[in-house]
Formats: structure tokens, C-alpha cells, sequence
């Protein structure tokens, strides 16, 4: 199944950020199993989000993200982590947030740089630690991944919104604050025709598109 392409802006930064030299168009575009006319409209996308992304010719050039993009290296000990993880943790099972691929790809991260020993430490603390709540509501996946782009990225989107009495509207939007309350996860956002500013709930939202650096 292709990857939407969301998805594939995502991974396609993820790819770059872990790379230590430039990689061609050409390659990126067989990497993502996409065209080359596409893989170029998606590092357009990648520039127009503000992505530090450059271009070298020559041996070894290409497509590369500036060095200063991605968090230096920062130690962590066992018990700092352990913490960490275990309220991200917590944070997912409650669906507290709506960015859960990318705190558990960032827990993932912090778990494999410790070493064996502080694995298992970690492992043993937090079988120790519980966390006791109200789940979020459930909210669908590429809405939540358009949500987190949007919001990160300072980009409109549009939203097709079912209210409480079941009426389907579509709206664009500027996302302001994103909200959790107990059970839900509410957007404070601005609508981009009227001016007016409201909440939405997340898990009322049925599609998400970010309009900026999107193909037509």
C-alpha cells in the first residue's frame, strides 16, 4: 500500500536528519517508491515548512538537512529516562496527546541509547511505576498526523468537523493551542474565512489536510 503523503513528508525528513551526506533526488524518489516530478514537489514541501534543506552538486552532494537542525547529543542516565518514558508512556496508553507516533518514535530513541545494563534497570523501574486516569477519547490517525504537522509547522488546515448534533461541516483553520481536558483533546483554533475563534474536539474530526505544502 503506498504511503500518504503526510506520512511519506515525515519520513522523508526522518530519512535526511539521520543521513551524514547528501543523497540525490533520483535515489530519495526510489527510497519512497514515488516519481521523480513527485519527490520534488515533496522537498518543495520540506522547503516551504522552513526545513533548512540544501543541495550539493558533486561527488557525495544531493539533498541534505543543515547539521544544526537536529538536538545536539544530550545524556541521559537510567533513572532520568526511566521517568521520561514512563510519563510518555502513561501519556500514550491515556491518549492524553494527539502526536503519539511521534512520542513513541522519540521514546524509542532515548531507550535504545542506553546501554544493556541501564536497559534493564529501566525496564525494571518501570514496572514499578503506574499512572491511573481516564482514557482520551479515540481519535483517527491521519487526522492526529495532520493535527501535529499543522500545529507544529504554524500551517492552516482544513478540518471536515461533525458536531454535536451531527451536522458535517468543513473548515479551514489556524490551529491555536491544542488543548487536553480529562477525556478529550479539544483544538482552540481560528477560522480562516470568519475570523472566529473556538474549540473543536479532536475525536470530531473525521479528515484532516494541511493546505500549505501540498500537491493539488
Amino acid at each position: 500500500m503506498a504511503m500518504r503523503r503526510t506520512q511519506r513528508l515525515f519520513a522523508l525528513t526522518e530519512y535526511l536528519r539521520g543521513r551524514r551526506t547528501g543523497v540525490t533526488a533520483e535515489a530519495l524518489a526510489e527510497r519512497f517508491s514515488v516519481t521523480i516530478r513527485t519527490m520534488y514537489r515533496d522537498l518543495d514541501a520540506l522547503r516551504e515548512a522552513d526545513l533548512p534543506l540544501g543541495a550539493e552538486r558533486g561527488r557525495g552532494g544531493g539533498y541534505a538537512l543543515d547539521r544544526n537542525y537536529t538536538l545536539p547529543p544530550v545524556n541521559f542516565t537510567a533513572r532520568e529516562a526511566a521517568l521520561i518514558i514512563a510519563i510518555g508512556r502513561y501519556a500514550l496508553d491515556m491518549r492524553l496527546i494527539p502526536f503519539a507516533d511521534t512520542l513513541r518514535a522519540g521514546m524509542e530513541k532515548l531507550r535504545a541509547a542506553l546501554s544493556t545494563s541501564a536497559q534493564r534497570e529501566l525496564l525494571a523501574r518501570l514496572e514499578e511505576l503506574t499512572f491511573l486516569g481516564v482514557p482520551g477519547l479515540p481519535s483517527d490517525a491521519a487526522v492526529r498526523a495532520a493535527v501535529e504537522r499543522a500545529w507544529f509547522e504554524n500551517q492552516p488546515i482544513r478540518i471536515t468537523y461533525v458536531d454535536g448534533n451531527n451536522l458535517e461541516t468543513k473548515r479551514d483553520l489556524h490551529i491555536r493551542c491544542v488543548i487536553m481536558d480529562r477525556h478529550e483533546t479539544r483544538l482552540d483554533a481560528e477560522d480562516l474565512e470568519t475570523g472566529e475563534r473556538r474549540h473543536f474536539r479532536l475525536d470530531r474530526i473525521t479528515r484532516a489536510k494541511v493546505l500549505r505544502g501540498e500537491s493539488a
